[in-house]
């Protein structure tokens, strides 16, 4: 994965020169291999899946918009986006699709987006405070993460 991470890093800076490939084995852009079995029934020491994160320059940390893959034998998969956001930046987020529903529908709805992606990650039960329960978007509204992700043929990916 390691050698994955820096072949990865030149094509990585073309697609988008502000993600960042860390091939560093530890603190870098590959997650750890072993579990935190501290509070699971689980008691497996090791992850059944490899995963790297490529997150934004501007922030490192697991709440920074990034490019995600995940690896393992009985699947692949990407994702794109921003997965629990702090709540400024996540207030931002919202009230972008309030104030540019028309922008942020043509993304979301986009033939090819469609094709190849789906939106995931948490979402609220009811409409967050402050924001209208009966606006368009509130399906979008509710949303805690901002994930597109799409599923990869194994053999695409060796």
């Amino acid at each position: 994965m390691l050698t994955f991470i820096s072949d990865f890093a030149p094509r990585l800076r073309q697609i988008s020169p502000k993600l960042v490939a860390d091939p560093r084995p530890s603190g870098g852009s590959m997650f750890r291999v072993y579990r935190d079995v501290r509070f699971s029934p689980d008691k497996r020491p090791y992850k059944t899946h490899v995963a790297a994160r490529f997150s934004h320059i501007m922030g490192r940390d697991g709440h920074a918009p990034g490019f995600y893959v995940h690896l393992e034998p009985s699947g692949v998969f990407c994702a794109a986006g921003i997965w629990h956001p702090v709540p400024e930046t996540l207030a931002k987020i919202r009230d972008f699709m309030v104030k540019q529903p028309a922008q942020w529908k043509n993304v979301i709805n986009d033939t090819k987006f469609r094709q190849l992606c789906a939106l995931e990650g948490d979402v609220l039960s009811r409409p967050p405070k402050g924001y209208d329960p009966g606006h368009p978007l509130i399906d979008d509204l509710k949303r805690k993460d901002f994930i597109a992700i799409t599923s990869l043929d194994v053999a695409a990916a060796l």
